[in-house]
């Protein structure tokens, strides 16, 4: 059975801006560092993986690994979006500090069961910070929200284009 999720793994461009954003901007400790020299498969290479712990003891996790091409771009949230969960009102301050240090901030976003405001981190992410609404549990118990229900409509929608 699967626990938990133990870390997400992205590629950055620099690790020391990605290390400012996480730990001193966010407040995720950096935790772990490690150089990779060579693949598991015998290739040579040079990569740090880098590791950011959040209070459950997940973490977000990044590879900056110079010699492998990679395109950086900036994500869409419907492309890619790191969401975070924080107290309500943790909102206003850090949507205020992300705007005060010249960081791409916007929301707040209201969705009904959640608030939410967000950030492009140095690699072109969008890193959300959402904080729950009274009816979250509500809205995401499956029981009661039709999730089912509502993926079968959408699939069926689809296959009559």
């Amino acid at each position: 059975m699967i626990r938990k999720l133990h870390h997400n793994a992205y590629r950055c461009r620099d690790s020391e801006a990605t290390r400012q954003f996480y730990e001193d901007f966010l407040g995720l400790p950096l935790v772990e560092a490690f150089e990779i020299k060579q693949t598991k498969t015998g290739r040579d290479t040079k990569v740090l993986h880098s590791f950011y712990q959040l209070d459950d003891g997940s973490c977000l996790a990044f590879f900056e690994a110079p010699d492998m091409p990679f395109e950086f771009k900036q994500q869409h949230d419907f492309d890619l979006h790191i969401a975070l969960e924080v107290e309500s009102e943790v909102l206003q301050p850090m949507l205020d500090k992300g705007r005060a240090q010249g960081i791409e901030t916007r929301g707040v976003s209201h969705h009904g069961f959640i608030d939410s405001i967000y950030f492009r981190d140095p690699n072109g992410y969008v890193i959300e910070l959402c904080a729950k609404l009274p009816n979250h549990d509500a809205a995401m118990d499956p029981a009661k929200n039709g999730a089912r229900d509502k993926l079968k409509r959408w699939t069926e929608s689809r296959a009559a284009v």
